[in-house]
């Protein structure tokens, strides 16, 4: 089964990881940030190792961004960001898994202090789940 794990992060200020930029993440103690960090390493390189990882990448800025929306019969371009809200998509990861509960499992490793990690499963075309 696959799911898609989108990170939603705080684009002010923006880098990667985004974790390492937000107030809240860095409002813990520095044991606790170590082993979060150290938890989500541990993590990722379990998917690597188990070929559950297919793919993942962070995404730049929200405000390089360029959207396309269809007007008068074409598409529009404009610049980003995409809408005025608090959280912008950051990155994500395409993960296959054995079962719902795994991929739960790994969704709350990714889920930091101050971002939203959204999991939902993947389609293939024609609406099936992947």
């Amino acid at each position: 089964m696959k799911y898609v794990i989108l990170i939603h992060s705080n684009p002010q200020p923006w880098g990667h990881p985004t974790g390492d930029y937000l107030a809240e993440f860095q409002a813990l103690p520095e044991a606790q940030r170590e082993k979060l960090t150290e938890d989500f390493e541990r993590t990722l390189t379990e998917l690597q190792e188990n070929g559950e990882l297919v793919t993942g990448e962070a995404l730049a800025d929200p405000a390089s961004a360029r959207l396309y929306r269809w007007r008068d019969g074409s598409p529009l371009p404009s610049d980003g960001p995409y809408s005025e809200s608090k959280e912008h998509l950051a990155g994500f990861f395409l993960i296959d898994v054995d079962s719902q509960e795994r991929a739960e499992e790994v969704g709350a490793v990714f889920a930091g202090p101050g971002e939203t990690v959204e999991l939902r499963p993947a389609m293939q075309f024609g609406g099936e789940d992947a």
